[in-house]
């Protein structure tokens, strides 16, 4: 029984992680590049979908009560994004574009969400109610650093460019490409949420049922919802090198995995405790 309860976890969460690479993540890809967006831009929507999977996960475990399983996911996704991310930068050997300041103060966010939640647990505070206006706060600071130096220390467009790329976002078509790919969303977020809640009552079996460390799911959790982050820490460094532009990679790599980072962190962690308080007390 409790072999087949795993099989059916290991099932919907991949479920999840094969919708958002191969549906969610390409359609936000296409409707940001038919914009014309930067890459810091492209960067930060794939760092929103790439974070669905977490959000899913998190909002199901603690609606049944698991918010301990919830905060492990958030840590353990984290860190494994990070890890990815190097990863990804030094097999593509992509280290030299990493000397911009705008990068390095992002990465230097970055750490701070590792960081963060491990020193929560180390001196035991609580991912309480009262936790969630701080992490707000820390989110809204975060995202004003990002955009301030990115900024400041990387290219900025000229003002004949910036003309150039708002007519580009009007030309024939686009109005019709925005509405196709707003109904594919639509259509994905629907599915996803279908399987999130049957993954929802697996993990409530698990733990509940079968006694299941809430540690020991919530890793498992974390290392399945940050597979699509690997997907698109490659594949946004391989874009750009068929372009022999890669710099604008690594810039967009670095901006999903600092997006997907503080979205889970600071908004997806604290609708989990959010739900928690309300549903799962």
């Amino acid at each position: 029984m409790v072999a087949w309860e795993f099989i059916k976890f290991i099932f919907f969460s991949g479920l999840i992680v094969v919708i958002s690479k191969y549906a969610l993540v390409p359609v936000l890809r296409k409707l940001a590049e038919s914009l014309n967006l930067k890459p810091k831009t492209v960067g930060n929507i794939a760092g929103v979908a790439t974070s669905v999977p977490e959000l899913l996960t998190v909002s199901f475990s603690a609606v049944t009560g698991l918010v301990s399983a919830s905060a492990y996911n958030i840590i353990s996704s984290n860190i494994i994004n990070t890890v990815q991310y190097s990863l990804a930068i030094f097999l593509n050997k992509n280290q030299k574009h990493l000397q911009n300041k705008a990068l390095k103060t992002d990465l230097i966010l970055v750490l701070f969400t590792i960081i963060i939640p491990i020193a929560m647990m180390t001196f035991h505070m609580e991912f309480s109610v009262s936790i969630v206006p701080i992490f707000i706060l820390l989110f809204l600071l975060f995202y004003f650093i990002n955009h301030n130096v990115h900024k400041l220390y990387l290219h900025k467009i000229t003002e004949e460019e910036r003309k150039i790329e708002e007519e580009e976002k009007w030309v024939r078509g686009k109005k019709k490409i925005m509405i196709k790919y707003t109904i594919l969303l639509f259509i994905i977020s629907i599915l996803l949420y279908a399987i999130g809640n049957l993954l929802s009552d697996t993990l409530e079996s698990l733990c509940v049922q079968f006694q299941i460390p809430q540690l020991i799911i919530g890793v498992l959790l974390g290392f399945i919802t940050s597979i699509p982050e690997l997907i698109t820490f490659f594949e946004s460094q391989k874009h750009h090198k068929e372009q022999e532009n890669g710099e604008d990679g690594v810039i967009e790599a670095t901006s999903n995995l600092l997006t997907s980072n503080i979205l889970n962190l600071f908004v997806i962690q604290s609708i989990g405790i959010l739900l928690f308080s309300i549903f799962g007390g």
